[in-house]
């Protein structure tokens, strides 16, 4: 069982921001360490009186690229990824979705992939089975961020049918305001435009979505903490007491 700390919580669930940092590239051995092994599928480990169940949901084998670490050489990434006893050939880059039992709920923390991001991804409910959870029992999913990676897992890929109908669904309203409104279409990247859409065609029809302000306490022992510049709007990550 790992024994992570409140500071190891935030930090593990908030990796994209570590890409930012201006200092020695370094892929860390606890990196590894905190992964789910994907023979296994998932980790069970506690924070306080939190259960924490980390889900593999697979990984994005990254191809190379040079502006994809600002502070970085394509070289130097591949030394880091081979001290971390990675691969070096891509970026490794796993999906991981966290659920969380406390004060008698079951709380997902975002949705994963949904197999519809990456051919290398999609294990997260099989994953979730494995280790004992059943999807039907998810009282509460906490949505970081509106990235395909973090809420394609909410809805089927060709209807958009709700996989998790019964859950309350939670969201920042700075988020959720700016990827529902239809004049954000015209201000994204190409890239991002059908992201947008499929939100618009979607989230707005669900009745079991809530927005909230701020830092808000979202389910027992968990609150929002405001983490913005991964999105255009505004991001966020979860904290649990130590």
């Amino acid at each position: 069982m790992l024994d992570l700390s409140r500071r190891d919580f935030v930090v593990s669930t908030g990796l994209a921001a570590a890409l930012g940092l201006n200092a020695r590239l370094v892929v860390s051995p606890a990196f590894a360490q905190k992964t789910p092994d994907p023979a296994r599928g998932f980790v069970t480990y506690k924070i306080g009186a939190a259960e924490v169940t980390a889900l593999y949901d697979g990984i994005w084998e990254k191809p190379h690229d040079p502006a994809f670490i600002a502070n970085a050489s394509v070289e130097d990434v591949k030394a880091a990824m081979v001290k971390a006893g990675l691969p070096a050939d891509f970026v490794s880059i796993p999906f991981t979705v966290v659920v969380v039992r406390n004060g008698g709920k079951t709380i997902l923390c975002d949705s994963g992939t949904g197999g519809q991001v990456q051919p290398t991804a999609g294990k997260m409910m099989a994953n979730m089975k494995a280790a004992g959870i059943d999807p039907a029992q998810i009282d509460t999913i906490l949505i970081s961020h509106c990235h395909p990676d973090h809420i394609f897992g909410l809805m089927e890929k060709d209807s958009n049918k709700p996989v998790f109908p019964d859950a309350e669904i939670i969201i920042s309203d700075v988020e959720y305001k700016f990827w529902t409104d239809p004049a954000v279409i015209d201000r994204l990247p190409e890239a991002r435009k059908g992201l947008a859409r499929r939100i618009q065609a979607v989230f707005p029809t669900w009745k079991n979505i809530r927005q909230v302000e701020g830092e808000a306490d979202v389910a027992p022992g968990i609150r929002f903490v405001s983490a913005p510049g991964h999105t255009p709007a505004i991001a966020r990550s979860t904290s649990l007491p130590a």
